[in-house]
């Protein structure tokens, strides 16, 4: 008797179980349906993408060059003994050591820029292949080659296959991170949204770069060198599996509504974006050269400790956080000022820049690395929303090759850093290095002058708005067509964001580019 209440029990306490799962999974399904909330767990699928990006990027700086000098002492002594097997090791000279030393410098320098390097040199094929076939496949293919280059980077055990994966990682990043800024562009359409969406993939980005050095360090010294990269592989692939839960790419269709893009080589000589690219670049030489040479200099000249060399940028991420919020905060409230942000984020990070060889002491360094983060916030949380914007208003509103060109201006800057900035350093020292890249960023800053009308250009009526208001396909689509028709009526405002209103006779600079824009890629549409 007491037997079949109990298992009676047991079955009903199954039953309210299973039902509460349905529960969950229905509301689940339901929450994936709508089109806001879907929005929301792409933005959180993409901002674990980028956290995984940077922090592979960032997360060998403290395991690789101590891994590497172990493994050239074990291969160094296993060649002498057999070769000298009577011979003492100590009888090495000294310019044989330091030929090794410089050797490894060269060996981690190079392994530190190939992930920078082929990304840049993917990019342009990436973008291209984006505006193709949609954001959803790309930045699967983009999680997948990151997944397995970081397997392949935990378990390696020699100087080519680290070398091979560290070049992998960075196939993965060309298609993780511009389809997924181009993603995040593509499904917040209002100006002040998609500041506060990209604002967040940056805190994403900063958090990435910054904790990766600790996270490594921490667990290479009381785990081994596996272990970091199985955590990140595993980060990885639960967001695999999230994306493909939500997204389901190979099974959607709205590829079908969107046109063609424009190619990558014509944005790239449109002036505005050349502009903006220009000042991602040099805004993130500070942050890509100081990496690999400011533990050098902290140990040299205020002999700083292992502690405070790994923990160098990490007081940084709080200032690049609140430069985030605050220029959202801005941009909402005058979004026609957004040039100047990143003007004065330029100004900031030249002037700390300079200051950085005065400091004596690691609390006095906090400061200047705290300010150049600061400035790096502004000027990314301000002019990465501006390149869809001005693809929106002078091209067509497809973004993958617009987004692939911010990636390859960082690109550019973290491809030189380890090969460049050690050079400059040894020929020219650190002062000078530092006094050069804050004097560019602030001679840079008047450039984004030329951006100071770019919020007053009316939209071009691209193809994808001659689709919707034809047919929507799609419940994001009808939603997002009535939205923006709503808000025409209402407020008379550009299609394209929250700018100034602009009536049929107002600011209209390049009104012969954009209708040479249109006229070809209607051509290509037809």
């Amino acid at each position: 008797m007491n037997a079949d209440v109990g298992s009676s029990g047991l079955a009903r306490s199954a039953a309210v179980k299973l039902s509460e799962m349905g529960a969950r999974t229905k509301q689940l399904g339901t929450a994936m349906q709508d089109p806001h909330q879907q929005r929301r767990i792409i933005l959180v699928i993409v901002c674990v993408a980028l956290l995984l990006d940077n922090m592979l990027y960032m997360v060998i700086v403290p395991i690789i060059p101590d891994y590497l000098a172990d493994l050239e002492n074990e291969q160094s002594e296993h060649v002498h003994v057999v070769l000298h097997p009577n011979s003492s090791a100590s009888g090495n000279g000294t310019s044989a050591s330091q030929t090794k030393g410089n050797n490894l410098d060269v060996q981690i320098g190079v392994l530190f820029a190939s992930k920078a390097i082929l990304q840049l040199l993917v990019n342009p094929l990436s973008g291209t292949f984006i505006d193709r076939v949609g954001y959803d496949i790309p930045l699967l293919i983009g999680l997948t080659v990151m997944f397995l280059s970081t397997c392949i980077f935990a378990f390696g055990e020699n100087y080519a296959t680290l070398f091979a994966a560290r070049s992998l990682q960075g196939l993965g990043s060309a298609f993780a991170d511009t389809s997924g800024l181009a993603m995040i562009a593509d499904k917040y359409t209002e100006e002040a949204e998609r500041s506060r969406a990209l604002g967040i993939a940056l805190a994403f980005i900063s958090f990435g770069s910054l904790v990766a050095p600790p996270f490594g360090g921490v667990l290479y010294e009381f785990a081994g060198k596996r272990v970091p990269f199985l955590v990140l592989a595993f980060v990885c692939l639960a967001d695999g599996f999230l994306f493909l839960t939500v997204i389901r790419p190979f099974s959607n269709r709205t590829r079908e509504n969107m046109p063609v893009g424009t190619p990558i080589y014509r944005l790239m000589i449109d002036p505005y974006i050349a502009v903006v690219a220009g000042a991602l670049t040099v805004c993130n030489i500070p942050l890509a050269f100081l990496e690999p040479t400011i533990a050098n200099w902290m140990e040299t000249t205020m002999h700083s400790t292992q502690w405070q060399m790994g923990l160098t940028w990490l007081p940084a991420f709080f200032p690049h956080v609140f430069g985030v919020y605050i220029t959202v905060k801005l941009a909402a409230r005058h979004p026609n000022l957004q040039w100047f942000y990143g003007a004065l984020g330029m100004v900031i990070i030249g002037a700390s820049s300079c200051t950085v060889p005065a400091c004596k002491t690691f609390g006095e360094l906090i400061a200047p690395l705290c300010g150049i983060c600061f400035g790096i916030a502004l000027v990314d949380t301000a002019l990465l929303p501006t390149l869809a914007f001005l693809v929106d208003v002078r091209h067509v509103s497809v973004y993958g090759s617009v987004y692939a060109i911010a990636d390859i201006s960082y690109s550019v800057a973290y491809a030189m850093g380890p090969v460049v900035a050690g050079q400059i350093v040894h020929y020219l020292g650190f002062v000078q290095l530092n006094l050069g890249m804050g004097l560019v960023n602030v001679l840079y800053a008047p450039a984004l002058l030329l951006l100071r009308n770019v919020c007053q250009m009316r939209p071009s009526y691209s193809e994808r708005d001659t689709l919707l208001e034809e047919a929507p396909q799609g419940l994001y689509d009808t939603i997002r067509m009535e939205e923006r028709r709503a808000k025409k009526k209402k407020k008379g405002y550009s299609s394209a964001g929250n700018c100034l209103p602009v009536d049929e006779n107002g600011f209209d600079a390049f009104k012969a580019q954009r209708s040479q824009s249109e006229e070809s890629s209607g051509t290509e549409f037809t």
